[in-house]
């Protein structure tokens, strides 16, 4: 249960960063779509803090790997396969883009690791969810790098904050 609901926390976070209500709006988030796509389709491991007030502010360890078409999470320790394929995730974007509400907008120019990015912040509001954040995206390969977000989700998983890193070079399943 604990895996299920840390890796619907990650998933509702990828998900909930791209949504488009108006053609202008799709525009400015073209690129940030774009990146999170990629985290997706490309190779990637990702390494992110959620820290949520439901739970004393705790923060969890999560880390996520898509690769030859399978998604892996490492939970408590140990890796599993997820059931929840990058395709299934890439239907939920593109839902998620038609249907919601997304603005995005250039912050600044910034280097992670040295390397130069284009920092976009993201706000998107959707049925679920409501979402502030910040995206790095790699100038020369246009992959997210790094991602910071706070989601207010209504129910039982209230607000959420999270912090992602991603690495796309020798990614291979964990198993």
């Amino acid at each position: 249960m604990f895996c299920n609901y840390v890796f619907t926390l990650f998933v509702l976070s990828l998900l909930v960063m791209g949504q488009a209500a108006t053609a202008r709006a799709a525009d400015a988030c073209q690129p940030v779509y774009n990146a999170l796509t990629k985290i997706v389709i490309t190779p990637s491991h990702s390494y992110s803090i959620q820290t949520s007030p439901l739970v004393n502010g705790q923060q969890r360890t999560v880390e996520v790997i898509y690769v030859q078409g399978k998604t892996y999470m490492l939970a408590r320790g140990r890796w599993m396969l997820s059931p929840i394929t990058p395709t299934d995730v890439l239907k939920q974007e593109l839902e998620n883009e038609k249907q919601g509400k997304s603005t995005c907008q250039f912050v600044r120019n910034e280097s992670v690791n040295g390397e130069p990015t284009v920092v976009y912040s993201m706000r998107r509001e959707t049925d679920t969810a409501n979402e502030d954040g910040l995206i790095w995206i790699s100038k020369t390969s246009g992959l997210a790098l790094r991602k910071e977000v706070d989601t207010e989700n209504g129910g039982m998983s209230g607000e959420m904050h999270l912090s992602a890193r991603y690495e796309y070079s020798n990614v291979k399943p964990p198993m």
